[in-house]
């Protein structure tokens, strides 16, 4: 266990209920940077399966630092000893599927830490994340809204995110899954440089 201490930590939300679509083979082509490199733990949690309670805006986390429901308390543990988080999601009405939206809304516990608890900051080990998205259409607008929905968790989750790869026009098939790929490459490669 003390040799993993060492190691670097990648956690993915993967957000597609299809285990081996679109929102797969972006995500492989981003993640098969990091598969050879010892200094690299991966570990992936589906958020369909996940299935998180939706925020019943109780108010527990302003009291205390803490969600009422248990169902996140892993990927918080998670997140926190993580170095790079991607999440990798189709697009689902201009934005992220369901369990994804449930997720992102129960970040308030962190909201809460930082405003209502004075935690500064609410999770304490910075991190660098990667948005990977795949959709129908090709279109900048989903981009824009699921771009601005992670920004305004990361803002308190000691979290910045440093690039987008986007195959849009999946309706259409393949035909922009290489260049889609290529993107995903570039972004691990970048973030695995350093640069």
């Amino acid at each position: 266990m003390r040799l993993l201490d060492h190691k670097k930590h990648l956690l993915t939300l993967f957000c597609s209920p299809n285990p081996h679509g679109s929102t797969r083979m972006l995500l492989d082509a981003f993640t098969n940077e990091f598969k050879d490199k010892d200094e690299w733990v991966l570990s992936e949690i589906d958020t369909y399966q996940l299935n998180p309670r939706p925020c019943m805006g109780c108010g527990a986390c302003a009291k205390k630092e803490a969600c009422q429901f248990q169902d996140l308390d892993a990927f918080d543990k998670e997140l926190r000893r993580s170095d790079l988080l991607v999440v990798a999601s189709p697009v689902y009405n201009a934005s992220f599927p369901a369990p994804m939206k449930a997720l992102l809304d129960r970040t308030q516990r962190y909201f809460e830490a930082r405003f209502s608890l004075g935690i500064k900051p609410p999770v304490k080990k910075s991190r660098k994340a990667v948005l990977l998205l795949a959709m129908g259409k090709e279109e900048d607008f989903p981009v824009e809204v699921t771009v601005h929905q992670l920004e305004r968790s990361f803002s308190v989750m000691n979290t910045q995110l440093c690039g987008c790869a986007v195959w849009g026009g999946t309706d259409l098939g393949r035909r922009n899954l290489g260049t889609a790929q290529q993107k995903a490459k570039a972004l691990a490669l970048e973030i695995l440089s350093g640069t």
